[in-house]
């Protein structure tokens, strides 16, 4: 039975990440979730842990998960140490017993903490995931993200990883890249066929690029913008698409529930208001 356990702690996109004291005699100064030894099933006292360390009340915690224990050395012993996750609303952290300080930040920014507790970054893909970007062929996004459904609903050699795997995500918008939720890189790695036997190199993906994706980096292209976004009455725009194709015009309507323009041509010997789609015009002069 595992004899000790790490609790992450999620608020919102952020987890939360404590740096223990100089004093303490395993790790002095190195960055953990909230360590606490004790049963990992016993919930109750889980919940206890965290608000001795945080100083956030037991009503404003929820259990979610836990993981697999995993054997990592303190100091001269090996501790089997289970993962789990919380989450809460509260951001106001009082760090205590262990630890000094406290932050919240990005999942994908745990690996920016050079000097951390012992697969700390692993142990939080055992019970969140981590985003990863793939680099594909332009023009062949849709495509690959249909392969990788494929093979996650098969029943071959990659049945072990399927609940690694949570999602593939393809914006439209976005050229020469995709994205994958999942655990851990490695796993992503063998979906693609590039480690591992028996799996074939995806066609037209070469690579997961390295680390996991700050989801304050990713979220944007997540998030389609509206057409008529950057586009404000007075600007100069050229036509792009229909019967006035490569015309200048300038705008003196935006209907953003509609995702329209109106602009008047510079070239119509008479002023004539023109509607058109916003993703047909392109900016070329912006107000000043």
């Amino acid at each position: 039975m595992s004899e000790a356990f790490t609790a992450y702690l999620r608020s919102g996109e952020k987890v939360l990440v404590m740096q223990r004291a100089d004093e303490v005699a395993d790790f002095p100064g190195a960055w953990d979730g909230i360590y606490g030894v004790g049963d990992p099933s016993d919930l109750d006292s889980v919940v206890s842990r965290i608000t001795e360390c945080t100083g956030i009340p037991v009503d404003k915690l929820q259990y979610v998960r836990s993981g697999m224990a995993r054997g990592l050395a303190y100091g001269n012993r090996l501790n089997d140490v289970t993962p789990l996750l919380f989450v809460t609303e509260e951001t106001d952290v009082s760090a205590g017993t262990l630890y000094k300080n406290s932050e919240w930040l990005d999942p994908g920014a745990i690996q920016t903490k050079d000097y951390s507790t012992p697969q700390l970054r692993e142990m939080y893909g055992d019970v969140a995931s981590y985003l990863y970007i793939l680099k594909t062929s332009i023009g062949q996004e849709q495509n690959v993200a249909g392969e990788i459904r494929a093979r996650l609903s098969g029943t071959g050699s990659l049945k072990d990883i399927q609940d690694k795997i949570f999602g593939v995500l393809s914006p439209h918008y976005m050229k020469g890249f995709i994205f994958v939720e999942a655990t851990a890189m490695h796993h992503v790695q063998k979906l693609i066929g590039r480690v591992g036997v028996g799996v074939t190199p995806l066609k037209n993906c070469s690579k997961v690029l390295d680390g996991e994706a700050p989801l304050e980096d990713v979220l944007p292209y997540l998030e389609p913008k509206a057409a008529t976004s950057g586009i404000e009455e007075g600007c100069i725009v050229e036509i792009s698409g229909g019967a006035f194709r490569g015309q200048a015009a300038r705008v003196t309507r935006v209907a953003e529930s509609k995702e329209e323009v109106t602009v008047e041509l510079f070239e119509a010997a008479v002023p004539v208001a023109l509607t058109v789609r916003a993703d047909q015009v392109r900016v070329t002069q912006r107000v000043e």
